[in-house]
């Protein structure tokens, strides 16, 4: 009983000197750590594995060393393999606490808070998954190897490698959609397809990129649901990304009006419009009639913005700014089924009535910029560039 005493004596007194060590070593670290990150980020989330793990340690090497006297007893060897459980348990805990730090502080240097932060967004997606992965390679390496300290589970190794390749292959069979999830997120971190915080169209649904996992991927939609998908989805199946190379973006606002309508002055009104409106990145201004059958045509505004969410606020303010100007200004160019009755040359508004004076047409050379889709402006002469060549577009000019 004395010797049992001594021993739960000696490892008390281990503990609280590891504990003492610890904290005296955690101040001075958070002290000397002010104005460095990395110091601080130690401090947050290396003190408590770090806590534990000199604990375990100094009570193991106590009870090691305080029972000598009892090398060969049962309740020694039970205690001794308990505590050694517990240090690797908490060095592997130790391992991905300092990972983490270092991940973290990694990250501090790349802000996201900056207009262009493409590549930021690519190198925290890498990151994060790499972080996931490291993490989970590092508790599957500890319980490996407190597996190993069994002397039962090391006697059947060499059964179980001779059956290795049965349960490999059932192992597969078993986690294959689960295998497939982990690689596509590996592919999704380092082929820069998708990164956190794109703005994506899947499903028909609008949204961002919010988690990226291993296995699944986030994607919170512009209501502030949530669309979880699997990381295979986006190596499998078509998707919109808008913002691949850059946040700016391009949408249109469709209208089906009456043929009178004077297509110049809904132009002049668009342009008005956009330039008065801080929605509006000056980029594209266009307003053309892409369509004309069925009795009406089909006039098409195309507007430029600096993000999605920019773009769907002006895509709207033009589609109520250009259908109250109609109703109000050209209510004879609103939709309407023509039935006419009577004298072709009455003065009625909806009967047709001939010019006082002719009407000035523009020249075909004389197209305004805002006509326009691929030309006139330098953002046209580019997409035409884009969609047809250097060379090709040069010959057609000349």
């Amino acid at each position: 009983m004395q010797s049992y005493l001594v021993t739960v004596v000696a490892a008390l007194a281990a503990a609280a000197i590891a504990l003492l060590l610890v904290e005296v070593v955690h101040r001075v670290i958070r002290r000397l750590g002010r104005r460095s990150l990395l110091m601080t980020e130690l401090t947050e989330h290396s003190h408590r594995p770090f806590q534990v793990a000199g604990t375990v340690l100094a009570v193991q090497l106590a009870v090691r060393f305080s029972t000598l006297y009892a090398v060969g007893s049962p309740w020694r060897q039970v205690v001794l393999h308990i505590l050694v459980l517990g240090l690797i348990a908490a060095a592997s805990w130790l391992v991905a606490s300092l990972l983490v730090v270092i991940e973290d502080t990694a990250l501090a240097k790349f802000r996201v808070d900056v207009p262009n932060n493409r590549h930021v967004r690519r190198v925290r997606t890498q990151v994060v998954l790499l972080r996931r992965l490291t993490i989970a390679v590092i508790v599957v390496l500890a319980v490996g190897v407190m597996l190993m300290t069994f002397p039962a589970v090391r006697g059947i190794g060499a059964g179980v490698l001779t059956s290795a390749g049965v349960f490999g292959v059932v192992a597969a069979l078993a986690a294959q959609s689960l295998l497939g999830n982990v690689f596509a997120g590996l592919q999704l971190a380092f082929s820069d397809a998708v990164r956190l915080d794109d703005v994506v169209v899947v499903e028909g649904e609008w949204g961002r990129i919010e988690e990226l996992t291993l296995s699944y991927v986030v994607v919170q939609i512009w209501d502030d649901r949530r669309l979880i998908l699997p990381t295979s989805y986006f190596t499998s199946t078509p998707f919109e990304n808008w913002t691949r190379t850059e946040a700016a973006v391009l949408g249109t606002a469709e209208f089906d009006v009456d043929w009178s309508i004077p297509v110049q002055a809904m132009r002049e009104e668009l342009r008005r419009l956009v330039e008065s409106s801080e929605l509006w990145d000056g980029r594209v201004c266009v307003l053309q009639v892409t369509d004309a059958t069925g009795g009406m045509i089909k006039v098409r505004a195309l507007v430029s913005a600096a993000d999605a969410g920019s773009l769907w606020d002006l895509r709207c303010l033009v589609r109520e700014h250009l259908v109250a100007w109609v109703r109000d200004h050209r209510p004879t160019a609103l939709p309407r089924m023509r039935a006419e009755v009577g004298d072709a040359t009455g003065a009625l508004p909806w009967q047709a009535v001939q010019p006082r004076r002719p009407v000035r047409r523009l020249a075909d050379t004389d197209v305004p910029d805002d006509a326009r889709v691929f030309g006139g402006s330098d953002d046209g002469e580019a997409r035409s560039e884009v969609f047809v060549g250097r060379e090709e577009h040069a010959d057609a000019r000349h």
